[in-house]
């Protein structure tokens, strides 16, 4: 699934998701609960975004999501 038409909302979102558990991964991090308090959130706002309600959005298209939120940090 190359070049998905993810919503601009969506890629921030993935990203957003992508630094918190970054940021939870880190040896001894700030404030852990907080951090997973916040990837719950995010995770549950991912899961239920629109556009996988549609039919056909397929496993592949998260993989793509995440691509292209890795990108957006610049990270590849």
């Amino acid at each position: 699934m190359v070049n998905a038409p993810f919503p601009p909302d969506l890629i921030e979102l993935q990203a957003d998701w992508q630094r918190t558990y970054a940021a939870l991964a880190v040896p001894r991090p700030a404030s852990p609960a907080a951090l997973r308090r916040r990837l719950q959130v995010l995770s549950a706002r991912l899961l239920w975004h629109p556009y996988f309600s549609h039919p056909g959005r397929v496993p592949a298209a998260r993989v793509e999501l995440r691509r292209q939120a890795r990108v957006l940090d610049g990270r590849q």
